[in-house]
Order: C-alpha cells, then sequence, then structure tokens
C-alpha cells in the first residue's frame, strides 16, 4: 500500500498494464475452450453447441472456430507485446523516480544522520533495493493478476457447464492461498534480514576499496578476506533460511493441484460416461483444470520474488520517510547582496550522542574581515564552520549572517554565499578543470585558468599529462595531497563567495607548498570575510583577530602580536611550534 501510494502519479499506466494482463490471460485460456468446441462439433456434429447460433453445417463450424482460433492468438499475442512494453517501462520509471527521490531527500538530511548510517547500506538501497523492485515489476506483479484473472475466468466456465465438478476442481485453491499467505508471513521477517545482510555486506566492500591503501600497507588482506567471508556467509545464511521456507511451499502446492486434477479426470469421466456432461465438455474442463491450477506451481516463485521486492520496497521507502530535522527558512538570500556580516550570539551546542562541544560562544565577524579560530584537537574549531553552513542547528543560541538568523534562510541562497576548502578534500572522479567549475558549471575555460593561477595551481595543472583535461581519479588519488588542496582552493575561488571558510586548508602540505597556499590566501581573501581554522599558527599570523578555543570556550581573542604578549594558550602553542618548549618568557 505504501509503494501504491508512492507510485500514484504512475496509476495510469498501472492500471493499463494490469487490463492488458488481464486481456491476454483472457485469450490465453480460450483455446482450450476452442479445443473442447471441436471435439464437440466431431462428435455431435449438427447437434453441437455451435449449431445453436445457426452455423448447422459441421464443416463450417471447424471453419468458424478456425477463423476465432487466429483471431483469439493473435490477441493473446497482440497483449502480451503491451503488457510487457508497459510493466518493463513502468518498472523503469518506477525505479528511477525511487532511485532519485530516495537520493535527493538522502541529500538533504542531516549531517549527524549520516555520521551513524554506513556508506554501505546506503549503496545497497539505493542500487539493489531498487533494482529487486524491478525484478520483481518486470515479471512477478503481471504474473499475480493473471493467476488472479485465471481463477475468476476459469471459475466461470466451470459453473457454468458443470457446479459438481467446479467445487472439487477448487477445492485446492483456498489450500494454496493459505498457504501463500502462510509463506507469507514466514518470509517477511526473513527477507528483511536478507536485506540488512546485503547492506552490511556492501558497507564491507565499500571500506575495504576507499581502504585499500591501508590493508596493503599494514598486510591486513587475510584478514580483511576472512571479515568479508564472514558477512558473506551470513548473508548466505539469511538466504538459506528464506530458500528453506519457498522450498517447503512448492510441493505443497503441487500436491494440491493434482487433487484437483484428478477430481475433475476421474469424477467428470464418470458423469460424461453417465451421459451427464458431453465430451466436448468434459474435454474442456480437462484442459481448463491444467490450464488454472499448473500455472499456481508458480505461485510460490512469485510471491517469493513479492516478498524479496516488498522488503526491499520498506528499506527505499523508510529512507525516504527519514524527517529533515535541520530545515531551512523561507527568506532568500541573494548572494550579490551578502555582505559577510558574521556572528555567533551565545552558541552551544552539542552531538546527538549527548558531547557537548560548545559552550556559550559569542563571536563577532565584520564584513571583509579575517579572523582565525585556534586550540586543541576537540576544541569545537570545525564545529563552527558546520553551524555557519547549517549542516548543524546550534543546541541554543543564533547564528547570524548580516543580522538574520541563518534559520530564517533559504539553506541554498545561505550556502551559496560561503566557499569552503576543507582538510578533508574531496575530489570528483573527473577532469581537474571540472572539479575546479564543480561551484559554476557554466565557468569558462579562462574563468578556471584565473582561479588556479590565483591558488598558485596553474603550474603544476599544466605539467599533467592532459593539463586541466587530466582525470584526477577517485577522491583525487592521482594528485598529491598539496596538488588536491590547490585545486580545492581553485574552487572556492572560482565560486567567488562574499564569506572564505578554510578548515585547516594547510594541515597536510609541505612547507613549499603551505607557501604557496599563504601566497594565493593573501590574494583571495581580500575584499571577503574570511574565517580559518588552524593547526599551524605560521598561516594565520597577518589575521585580524584570532580567537582561542579551549574546552569549547573562548579563552582568548587578539591578533598575533597582542596575544603572545599576554604569555596564555597562544603563546604557548606558539613556542611549541616554533620549536622552544613550553616554557614561558
Amino acid at each position: 500500500m505504501r509503494l501504491l501510494r508512492y507510485a500514484r502519479r504512475h496509476h495510469q499506466r498501472i492500471r493499463l498494464a494490469s487490463l492488458c494482463s488481464v486481456l491476454n490471460k483472457l485469450f490465453d485460456v480460450m483455446p482450450e475452450i476452442l479445443i473442447g468446441m471441436a471435439i464437440d462439433v466431431i462428435v455431435r456434429q449438427e447437434q453441437s453447441f455451435l449449431a445453436d447460433f445457426g452455423i448447422v453445417d459441421p464443416f463450417n463450424q471447424m471453419l468458424f472456430l478456425g477463423a476465432i482460433t487466429i483471431a483469439v492468438w493473435g490477441l493473446e499475442s497482440l497483449f502480451q507485446f503491451f503488457l510487457q512494453i508497459l510493466w518493463r517501462n513502468l518498472s523503469q520509471s518506477l525505479q528511477h523516480d525511487l532511485r532519485l527521490d530516495a537520493y535527493g531527500h538522502m541529500q538533504d538530511l542531516d549531517m549527524a544522520w549520516f555520521e551513524d548510517t554506513s556508506t554501505g547500506k546506503l549503496v545497497a538501497i539505493l542500487n539493489d533495493d531498487v533494482n529487486q523492485l524491478e525484478r520483481f515489476l518486470d515479471g512477478g506483479a503481471n504474473a499475480l493478476i493473471q493467476v488472479a484473472t485465471s481463477i475468476i475466468a476459469v471459475g466461470a466456465v466451470f459453473f457454468y457447464i458443470s457446479p459438481q465438478i467446479a467445487l472439487l476442481a477448487f477445492t485446492p485453491i483456498p489450500v494454496i492461498i493459505l498457504g501463500a499467505f502462510w509463506f507469507q508471513r514466514r518470509a517477511q521477517p526473513l527477507y528483511a534480514t536478507v536485506r540488512e545482510k546485503v547492506g552490511l555486506l556492501s558497507a564491507r566492500l565499500a571500506n575495504n576499496i576507499a581502504g585499500i591503501a591501508t590493508i596493503k600497507s599494514f598486510t591486513r588482506e587475510k584478514y580483511e578476506l576472512d571479515q568479508l567471508a564472514q558477512e558473506s556467509e551470513a548473508y548466505v545464511a539469511a538466504n538459506r533460511g528464506a530458500i528453506r521456507i519457498s522450498s517447503a511451499f512448492i510441493p505443497v502446492i503441487r500436491m494440491a493441484i493434482l487433487a484437483g486434477f484428478v477430481a475433475t479426470l476421474v469424477y467428470g469421466g464418470k458423469l460424461t460416461l453417465d451421459g451427464q456432461l458431453n465430451a466436448g465438455a468434459y474435454s474442456v474442463l480437462v484442459f481448463l483444470t491444467q490450464r488454472l491450477l499448473w500455472p499456481l506451481t508458480r505461485l510460490a516463485e512469485t510471491v517469493d520474488l513479492f516478498e524479496r521486492a516488498m522488503a526491499s520496497t520498506r528499506r527505499i521507502l523508510n529512507l525516504i520517510e527519514v524527517p529533515v530535522r535541520t530545515r531551512g527558512g523561507s527568506m532568500a538570500l541573494p548572494v550579490d547582496q551578502v555582505r559577510g556580516e558574521i556572528t555567533f550570539d551565545d552558541v552551544s551546542f552539542a552531538y546527538a550522542n549527548g558531547a557537548k562541544v560548545l559552550h556559550g560562544i559569542n563571536l563577532h565577524i565584520e564584513a571583509g574581515e579575517t579572523i582565525a579560530v585556534v586550540g586543541q584537537t576537540g576544541s569545537g574549531k570545525s564545529t563552527l564552520m558546520k553551524l555557519l553552513l547549517r549542516f548543524y542547528t546550534p543546541t541554543s543560541g543564533s547564528v547570524k549572517l548580516d543580522g538574520t538568523d541563518l534559520k530564517k534562510l533559504r539553506t541554498p541562497d545561505l550556502r551559496a554565499a560561503f566557499g569552503l576548502v576543507s582538510q578533508d578534500v574531496f575530489l570528483f572522479h573527473g577532469s581537474v578543470a571540472e572539479n575546479i567549475a564543480y561551484g559554476r558549471a557554466n565557468a569558462s575555460r579562462d574563468e578556471i585558468e584565473a582561479a588556479a593561477r590565483a591558488a598558485e595551481a596553474h603550474e603544476f595543472i599544466l605539467q599533467l599529462p592532459q593539463g586541466y583535461d587530466t582525470i584526477v581519479g577517485e577522491r583525487g588519488q592521482k594528485l598529491s595531497g598539496g596538488q588536491r588542496q590547490r585545486v580545492s582552493i581553485a574552487r572556492a575561488v572560482l565560486k567567488d563567495p562574499p564569506v572564505l571558510m578554510l578548515d585547516e586548508a594547510t594541515s597536510a602540505v609541505d612547507n613549499e607548498t603551505e607557501a604557496a597556499i599563504q601566497r594565493s590566501m593573501r590574494v583571495i581573501t581580500r575584499g571577503r570575510t574570511t574565517l580559518m581554522v588552524a593547526h599551524r599558527l605560521s598561516t594565520i599570523v597577518n589575521a585580524d583577530r584570532i580567537y582561542v578555543l579551549d574546552d569549547g570556550r573562548i579563552a582568548e581573542q587578539g591578533n598575533h602580536t597582542g596575544l603572545l604578549a599576554g604569555d596564555g594558550i597562544y603563546a604557548a602553542l606558539w613556542r611549541v611550534q616554533a620549536g622552544m618548549g613550553n616554557s614561558r618568557g
């Protein structure tokens, strides 16, 4: 029902596909009736069933049956073509919508949610689970509709010809349906477990592929292979339980079908021998019993496919229904009107696990000012950046841009006003030029090269095999750490945001690269508000103001010279990095 509600935009196509499935099955069962009518003509000739409709000559009756047979087979084939086209295209459209909606909704979810959810599980939902639904819609949905159509259509013929035989032939059907519901109840939790194991297996594979360099450097290949074997065996075991249930269902159905067929064969034969049933009607019943009951042997397979698909569908829809906790406001924010004044007004923040990171932060940055935030690891420096980008919402207090609370602003407009250069640089699989232009897809090559020059990246880019068209590989693995960092800075420069945020932008580069980045910083920070988070204090000596965080609180603030003279936390950090030890004075 959740899937049908979700697929309401496709209801017209579902109805049309279902109609084609019904018509295809109706024309599919008609040849058995026509065979019975032909036998009736051969045996009874001028007294046959067709003679009552004015076609008295037996040969003309056979010609009529031949023409009807051609039409029936043609229509059955035509609707077979239509139902396959409709169901398969519907499955493609629905899986496309589900994948895009799930991914689009996932992008809107809070960063805290991503921290608690494995990448492999998400990939399994967006790929394997969506494909599982496609496999059911390609054939399973049509099979269920046609089974129901067969029962209704054939049942009508049976009760018209012989109600007694109909009752005998249809006796197994309640057993089969009850068995299907029993199987569904038993299989549902089993397939939920199967899908969960798929997610864990995908997570293991994704993590191992991403960390292959670490695995190799620590010679842990055998260990990781053993861990993967355990995850894979857990998946196999979960499937084994579901297979055991479905395999037990099939023999039960076959025996029920056998009982119905034998009852029709024997009791119908007796009625025919006693003259209570003509040979044509008897042959129709025998053929239709086979036509009705034999497809039910595939019901177990269809229900099995259905349960697998529904387990996947539940996971997909559960993802789509995850609530978005950090929502933007409705106020538009034209980027060209942003001055860049930032205020943290008594801001406190704790992560979902309860760990409080910031305590009553009061911080004011004038438009166009360059400020730096320093402190020990875990003091809350990077959290300030995340609050500015609305990755999280303050536990208390407010963060403002140009005097407006960030909660009131539309999130895309807000983030368009910021350019982030993170210590954990992420480059996409594509060319250097595509990565630089990620924030401005319509940028010209001249603009891309100008941004690269400002970031002092132009020279090394020209030395790459294809220059700006060189493919950087996944996560930019074909570039060095310093090269990735400068491409990231060029990306922020090209975006040309009113506010630039540098989160440990030189934490993983050598001294030469750091010097190059510092030179570029003096160029790109001019005329815009800049917030710098740094471990290397040498990179922030020219900041207008420096804030020192200690255990989530502002312990000191001032410029470089004043903080050194204050001989506090900042001065101690400076002496350590300058190689002068912890002694004061």
